[in-house]
């Protein structure tokens, strides 16, 4: 367990369209929407993207509003707590981070929205939001390349170009 957390505040649905740091991409994926939505609440899911060491579910199921869980990078370099604040099971899915072993941000969030294209595919778009500390700043260009990564490797689970 790590010595010491660091808070980050809570945002709410508006924060993804205020965010001064925003990562947004919309995949169109020749598989059914309820099978992506399975892949997104999975035990560790998002296992394809090479920056996620694990992701964890710390609340029991069945998810929803209040859910937790903690996200670890490759190689611990970074651990957030995760609490759910959005949940249309289904369909969308958005969290906040509660604390993190970094000091990087202020506010961090991200949504998954999946949402049906025909009965056997489905357009999933992710946004990421944060709000770093001034001082981080200075590494967003690095965070943006870092976390764009996340994109790339859900296009090449999925076969996308």
């Amino acid at each position: 367990m790590r010595g010491r957390w660091f808070p980050a505040q809570p945002v709410a649905e508006a924060f993804f369209d205020s965010a001064p740091f925003r990562l947004t991409e919309a995949f169109d994926i020749p598989s059914p929407a309820a099978e992506v939505w399975e892949e997104l609440t999975i035990d560790n899911p998002l296992s394809w993207c090479r920056l996620l060491r694990a992701i964890t579910w710390t609340s029991p199921r069945p998810f929803g509003v209040g859910t937790t869980r903690t996200a670890r990078t490759i190689g611990n370099a970074s651990v957030i707590k995760e609490r759910f604040f959005r949940w249309e099971e289904g369909r969308r899915q958005s969290f906040y981070a509660v604390e993190s072993s970094l000091p990087v941000f202020r506010r961090f969030a991200e949504d998954y929205l999946v949402e049906p294209t025909s009965g056997t595919t489905c357009r999933f778009t992710w946004t990421i939001a944060i709000e770093p500390h001034p001082a981080a700043r200075l590494f967003d260009p690095v965070n943006r390349v870092a976390l764009s990564t996340l994109f790339r490797d859900t296009r090449k689970h999925y076969g996308l170009r």
